[in-house]
Formats: C-alpha cells, sequence, structure tokens
C-alpha cells in the first residue's frame, strides 16, 4: 500500500494550510476530509478578519485555500475517519473500508456546533432548528426568529439572518453579549434585532415545523411560551475527537494536549486548530496552527526517513 509523507485530517483552513506547506515543501500529501471544504468556513457568512482580505464569504476563503494548495500537488479523499494506529513508525488511518498510511499525521478535525440538550431540539432540527444561518437563512424570509447564544458566532450569524426574516432575536443567559464590541454595535444598530437577556430556552414546540419555544426568564425564575418560526443554537463548539478517546491525551472536553510544535506524545503525529488545547478558535489562528504543524512534520520526516 502507497505510504504517504503527510496525511492530514480535515479539510478546514487548519489542515488546508497544513497541505499547502506540506506541499510546498515537496512532502506527498494528503487530506481527509468528512464533509464539506473548509469546515466551518463552509457555514460561515462574512469573514472580515482575516488578514489582507477586507471582507470574504466563508464558502469563498475554503474554496481558494484548497485550490491554491492543489496547485501544489494536494490530493484528497472524503472520507469519514473511524480509527488510528499510531504506535509504529508509520501511522495508519482507518476509514470505512479503505486504509491510510503517513509517515507523519496531522489531526486537524475542527470541531462541531453544540446542542442545548432540550426536548423538541432534535425533534424539529432541519423542521426550525438549525446551527446554519448561511445553510438555512433563505428559507426564513418574512418569519419570526431566535437565535441563542451571546459570542461572536450568535451576533454575526443573527445579523445576517436579518437579510431574510422579519426580526431576529438574540436570548442569552447573562445581561450582556460576549461579542468583539464591533459586532455587537451591529447588532445594537440593526432594527430587525432584538434581544431577550437573563433567559434561556427550555423546550421547542409545535406541530410538525417549530411554532415556539419556551423561554426561562433566570432572574424571575419565570417560564413562558414565545411564538417563533425558527430556533438558530450557536452555544459553542466541541472538538471532533471521538475517534481518538485512550489514543491521545485531551482535557476534559476532548482538547488534545500539544507543546508550542503541535506535536503529540506520539512522535510525527501533530494536532492543529480547534482539535487543540486553548485555541481560540479563530481562522487566522487555524492558518497559523496548520502552516506551524506541517513545518514540523517535515522536519520529523527529514530527520526519521532520510534514505
Amino acid at each position: 500500500m502507497e505510504t504517504y509523507d503527510l496525511v492530514i485530517l480535515g479539510g478546514g483552513p487548519t489542515g488546508l494550510a497544513a497541505g499547502l506547506y506540506g506541499t510546498r515543501s515537496r512532502l506527498k500529501t494528503l487530506v481527509l476530509e468528512r464533509g464539506t471544504i473548509g469546515g466551518q468556513l463552509a457555514v460561515t457568512e462574512d469573514i472580515e478578519n482575516y488578514p489582507g482580505i477586507e471582507a470574504i464569504t466563508g464558502p469563498e476563503l475554503g474554496q481558494k485555500m484548497l485550490d491554491h494548495a492543489e496547485k501544489f500537488g494536494l490530493e484528497m479523499e472524503y472520507v469519514d475517519v473511524e480509527s488510528v494506529d499510531l504506535e509504529s513508525e508509520i501511522k495508519v488511518v482507518r476509514t470505512d473500508g479503505k486504509e491510510f498510511h503517513a509517515k507523519a499525521l496531522v489531526i486537524a478535525t475542527g470541531s462541531t456546533h453544540n446542542k442545548l440538550e432540550i426536548p423538541g431540539e432534535d425533534e424539529f432540527s432541519g423542521r426550525g432548528v438549525s446551527y446554519c444561518a448561511v445553510c438555512d437563512g433563505a428559507f426564513f424570509r418574512d418569519r419570526d426568529l431566535i437565535v441563542v447564544g451571546g459570542g461572536d458566532a450568535a451576533v454575526e450569524e443573527g445579523t445576517y439572518l436579518t437579510r431574510f426574516a422579519s426580526k431576529v432575536t438574540i436570548v442569552h443567559r447573562r445581561d450582556e453579549l460576549r461579542a468583539t464590541k464591533v459586532l455587537q454595535e451591529r447588532a445594537f444598530a440593526n432594527p430587525k434585532m432584538d434581544f431577550l437577556w437573563d433567559s434561556t430556552v427550555e423546550e421547542v414546540k409545535g406541530n410538525g415545523l417549530v411554532a415556539s419555544v419556551a423561554v426561562k426568564n433566570l432572574k424571575e425564575d419565570r417560564v413562558y411560551d414565545r411564538p417563533v418560526d425558527g430556533v438558530f443554537i450557536y452555544v459553542g463548539l466541541s472538538p471532533n475527537s471521538q475517534f481518538l478517546e485512550g489514543v491521545l491525551p485531551a482535557d476534559e472536553m476532548g482538547h488534545l494536549h500539544v507543546n508550542l510544535k503541535m506535536e503529540t506524545k506520539f512522535p510525527g503525529v501533530f494536532a492543529a486548530g480547534d482539535i487543540r488545547e486553548q485555541s481560540s478558535r479563530q481562522v487566522a489562528s487555524s492558518v497559523g496552527d496548520g502552516a506551524t504543524a506541517a513545518i514540523f512534520a517535515e522536519k520529523y520526516i527529514a530527520e526519521h526517513f532520510t534514505e
């Protein structure tokens, strides 16, 4: 079976940056991606904080990153990784019916939006409950929507939804947002946006489609029904590291432990981006992580596989 110099798990900005640096170092490099290229970029409408690019959509940026790396010979496979063997000198990645071998491995599988874990959330997923404004916003023209959360994603995607909805209400458990100031300023100035402070969503209700939510006012300890046509949920991200449980050291959330070179405890195995501990979860820092991992992967290969 063919052995790659570098195999990268994940086709988000971290993985694509690692792919670019790997191929430019003349490493035979493969990216394995289970879903849509770009990772979280694929479900982000506007990117305005990537240095040198004032504004671009997430899907556009992801495609540009892929095109750039492919010009240098990056290979792509769309598969779902099931397990890995990291203890041997040649690393093994197993998918459904296929196996890949690598001299070095970069784990950049990113993260997934958390759920509220409330009644009705799963039942109405795709029928009024969504985690992706870019994917589903256009289905809610002239509708009344709520967005759950108070960070950058909630405020940014909520603002995006006002392009379609008649009204967007952000429900946040605190009395102030956590989002960056520029995003807050835009949201507060938007006539289509409203805010429910000190509140949580306790249940999603409806008959086939979302019709209302049960909202709890935390200060008053009062629960009431609020009519609504859609619920968009942005309450943080969890690392996609389930397939590595018990294989690599991680924190209680599943973020992998690495050093400044993005090295894990196994020689030749690196972890970068949202999957690692203390990640800032920004596109720019994710790209830096990917570049760092690939640079030190190349050095590892040169030291251990010189013919």
